[in-house]
């Protein structure tokens, strides 16, 4: 793969129904982790996030054997503005598209690391509303717990300063 190789993130709700999409550059790949270089195409009104301006830079952390992934929002000079993690079932990346299905569950965090974890009463109702398998309700706690453990000891990708 070349450094300038195209991805397009495909994000769907449990039914398969496509929720979001973008495309980003893929800056590295290794073993299950994918890492993607993207700016937002337009602006975007976030609830939580406020204003998030057409150019604005992630850097998207994927692993291909993890139910969740980190996204690094970059302020103009490169540095960290936040990280916002997703719960999501693995993703699979296939003939340039990277696809995942969005399960509600994610966790804000501010440069200094102290973090929030969001959207349970969505994951609740959406548990109920598309019928979630047996198998999700653990690895989504699971996945929670990792990405806390992760952010609280500073493990990569919280705590990176460049790309």
């Amino acid at each position: 793969m070349h450094a300038t190789e195209e991805i397009t993130v495909r994000v769907l709700k449990y039914d398969g129904a496509e929720y979001r999409r973008w495309n980003a550059r893929l800056a590295r790949r290794e073993g299950s982790l994918i890492v993607l270089d993207a700016a937002f195409e337009f602006d975007v009104q976030h609830h939580l996030l406020g204003d998030i301006q057409r150019g604005t830079r992630t850097i998207e952390y994927y692993w291909l054997d993890r139910w969740y992934n980190v996204f690094r929002f970059l302020r103009a000079d490169g540095s960290s503005r936040l990280y916002y993690c997703n719960v999501n079932r693995p993703p699979k990346l296939e003939d340039g598209v990277l696809t995942y299905i969005d399960l509600d569950i994610d966790i804000l965090v501010q440069p200094d690391l102290s973090y929030q974890v969001l959207d349970l009463e969505e994951f609740a109702a959406n548990a109920a509303r598309y019928g979630y398998s047996e198998e999700i309700k653990p690895q989504v706690h699971a996945a929670v717990a990792e990405l806390i453990s992760l952010i609280e000891t500073r493990q990569f990708p919280f705590g990176e300063t460049s790309s």
